[in-house]
């Protein structure tokens, strides 16, 4: 019998993603991002729960990667898409660093990851571009 997870969030990137990057597949020079955005659309998940954030992923959806609370050491949020969505690094105890790209509700999730970490890594997470009130120091 294993532990029951409360899951928060569970879904793929934000449509907006992928309709801004179709508009730019107009153009011959914007098509890796639009070939970007098709990929995030098909193979990529987030699941967010109140023990760990996965991240399925990679060519048809075959890469996962589980990461529990205790071992964050710092998250940064960025908007994109007029703040529609955003993205988020993960940055870990140990150096490595997760994206979670055009996440949907991405200050929701945000507040809801910081209410788990440690303190100590509340203090060194951050949004930018949120109004001014960037926590990051450099």
């Amino acid at each position: 019998m294993g532990i029951k997870e409360e899951v928060y969030y569970s879904g793929g990137p934000h449509v907006g993603d992928l309709l801004v990057g179709l508009l730019l597949g107009v153009t011959i020079i914007f098509l890796p991002l639009t070939i970007g955005a098709i990929v995030r659309a098909l193979w990529l998940r987030y699941r967010i729960t109140n023990r760990r954030i996965t991240v399925t992923g990679g060519w048809m959806g075959r890469d996962r990667s589980d990461i529990v609370y205790s071992e964050i050491a710092k998250v940064v949020t960025v908007p994109r898409g007029w703040g529609g969505w955003g993205d988020m690094v993960v940055t870990l105890k140990d150096g490595n660093r997760l994206e979670l790209r055009a996440l949907p509700r991405f200050r929701e999730i945000y507040n809801y990851i910081e209410d788990k970490i440690s303190a100590k890594a509340r203090q060194k997470s951050g949004a930018i571009g949120e109004r001014g009130k960037s926590k990051q120091s450099s």
